[in-house]
């Protein structure tokens, strides 16, 4: 009894070998070219599903469906204008026909051999036909000419002023990608999009401009220092002019006012003065009683006329 149920597992797995080797299930994501001693027989299967072939005889050959991506190693690339540049690139393709594909490529690797070599040559030759400036900037635009920093290494002086642009980045990749799909596509690849994901200057001619950028950003700030130095002495002399004026005003109105208060005082003393003549007396004895106090001190000494007005009220007549 033991030895018909090991018979029957046994079996039981051949079978399972058997269909194994006739039946493969392609999924979603993947498409299948069917070899036979190596060579190509029937169409791809692009559709999932269980699907059949001649055990032993035929092979499927898997190949990914999905969008597939590239790479590029950076590298120096010389400009138009000869500036020495770093470029880092990346691209998306797909495997677009799998029997093209199959016989002339085989696998991915040998696929991403021959991206790098179509690839990188189509973007060397589309970067050696183009200045710099078409390959940074995508447009046209308005800028602020005072605060403008460029590459230009070669010049003392910079204008200022962006050069206009023709071709740049954006179509600039996709001449790249108009060159490099009808060689792909013999290779049954569809590309799908080309980008830089990184563009800069070799490392001696970078160091060059971080030092023309640095001249350049202390210029502009010693410029604004200039012109906050010139606007602050402008407010500094309106301000003095304007307390000048002040001053001025409130002087002319200060002397206004205390000549008016000594038209009113002497005007009083004249009023009082012509009343009668015990008033004037007083009036005088009050007047000489204050040139006293203003022009004496305790150690002053006076020789006086008894004769004299200034004596007049210091003497006693009749004992008085």
């Amino acid at each position: 009894m033991k030895a018909k149920t090991i018979l029957i597992a046994i079996l039981a797995f051949a079978m399972l070998l058997i269909l194994s080797s006739f039946a493969f299930i392609v999924n979603e994501t993947e498409q299948v070219v069917i070899t036979q001693f190596g060579d190509p027989v029937g169409d791809p299967i692009t559709e999932p599903g269980i699907h059949f072939k001649l055990p032993l005889i035929q092979k499927a050959n898997f190949f990914d469906k999905r969008f597939l991506e590239w790479d590029g190693a950076p590298e120096e690339v010389t400009t138009k204008d000869k500036r020495f540049i770093w470029v880092d690139t990346y691209a998306r393709w797909r495997i677009k026909d799998p029997l093209l594909f199959f016989q002339r490529l085989r696998d991915e690797t040998r696929a991403q051999t021959r991206l790098d070599d179509i690839l990188d040559g189509e973007t060397r030759n589309a970067i050696a036909n183009h200045d710099l400036v078409e390959l940074i900037r995508s447009s046209n635009r308005e800028i602020d000419r005072a605060n403008v920093v460029t590459d230009n290494i070669n010049e003392q002086e910079d204008s200022g002023v962006l050069d206009i642009i023709e071709v740049g980045r954006d179509n600039l990749t996709h001449q790249i990608i108009a060159a490099s799909s009808p060689v792909l596509e013999e290779l049954g690849i569809e590309l799908l999009d080309l980008r830089f994901k990184r563009i800069n200057y070799v490392e001696e001619v970078q160091r060059r401009i971080y030092e023309r950028m640095i001249t350049e950003r202390k210029r502009i700030a010693e410029r604004y220092r200039s012109e906050g130095r010139g606007e602050a002495s402008r407010i500094l002399g309106e301000k003095e002019r304007e307390l000048r004026r002040i001053r001025s005003e409130a002087y002319k109105t200060a002397q206004e006012i205390i000549g008016k208060a000594d038209a009113e005082a002497t005007t009083i003393y004249a009023k009082a003065y012509d009343q009668n003549q015990q008033s004037r007396d007083f009036y005088r004895f009050l007047k000489t009683m204050e040139t006293y106090k203003t022009s004496l001190t305790a150690d002053d000494w006076l020789v006086l006329s008894t004769e004299g007005d200034f004596f007049s009220y210091l003497k006693r007549e009749n004992g008085r």
